[in-house]
């Protein structure tokens, strides 16, 4: 069973339309939808959660059409949004104890390792937290009810380098369970270039590209090269181009590569940023 399975969903906005998205999430796996600020990933999981109603298409969570029976399957999805919302006057201690009457399956063991683990005070209020100090108890909460599916909106967000890396780590033990599956928004590219089995990318409300990583990764190279050998180069094998003030670089299929030409490895990053260009 997939995990999260989005078909021809749109959604239009005064101003925005998310037009026609499609991707599939299979079970066991984590899938990043990178985009811009604006592209589209806050409002495609608000799609997910129902939070806001699509005007077409289809989700289904974990074999379950979202409209239909989303309270039913809140106790297998943990959430973390963009802007946390925990009440500001609660204590770490105390939003535990709201948490052990919201969720059938709260554990409280679990909680209290996650706590010591990203350093969070328990007798602190809400809205003296940090940033940083917020996302990590959101997470915290999100991962601490026995969820099947975690949905996450820019969740390493106001982390520094270190706390993202231990939060990457928790996420790479949850999805060891194969029953276990994430989808994470981020412009942090990097964070999800390392975590993902999937990306998707979103631009202007279009789904640009929704694929496996290492398939990606293994499918494209970029050169660099000259303005003058770029027109050496067929025109129907480049991808994706983009000019510098050295000359230019190309995107090609590998398995198309020109001879005489160094071929270099591209990162997710890169493809985002030559297929935006593009696309724009």
């Amino acid at each position: 069973m997939n995990a999260l399975e989005i078909k021809n969903v749109s959604k239009s906005f005064s101003g925005f339309c998310l037009d026609n998205v499609s991707l599939t999430l299979p079970s066991g796996c984590i899938m990043g939808l990178i985009g811009e600020n604006g592209a589209g990933k806050s409002t495609t999981i608000k799609l997910i959660l129902d939070m806001l109603h699509k005007d077409s298409g289809s989700i289904t969570i974990l074999g379950n059409e979202n409209g239909k029976n989303i309270s039913l399957i809140k106790e297998d999805i943990g959430v973390v949004m963009d802007e946390v919302g925990i009440p500001e006057c609660l204590t770490a201690k105390q939003v535990g104890k709201v948490m052990k009457h919201t969720f059938r399956n709260w554990n409280e063991a679990e909680y209290t390792r996650l706590l010591q683990k990203l350093s969070l005070p328990d007798n602190k209020p809400f809205k003296d937290f940090s940033r940083g100090m917020k996302m990590k108890l959101g997470i915290t909460v999100a991962m601490s009810h026995g969820a099947k599916l975690l949905l996450l909106d820019e969740p390493t967000n106001g982390l520094d380098p270190v706390v993202r890396d231990e939060v990457i780590e928790m996420f790479y033990e949850f999805t060891r369970d194969e029953n276990h599956s994430i989808l994470i928004s981020s412009h942090i590219v990097s964070d999800l270039e390392r975590l993902c089995d999937y990306v998707a990318f979103l631009h202007k409300g279009k789904l640009l590209l929704c694929e496996e990583k290492d398939v990606l990764l293994s499918e494209y190279g970029i050169i660099h090269c000259t303005v003058e050998q770029l027109s050496e180069l067929d025109k129907n094998m480049i991808k994706y181009r983009k000019n510098t003030p050295y000359g230019a670089e190309v995107i090609v299929p590998r398995k198309n590569a020109p001879n005489g030409f160094k071929l270099s490895p591209i990162s997710i990053e890169e493809l985002f940023v030559f297929m935006v260009k593009e696309a724009r």
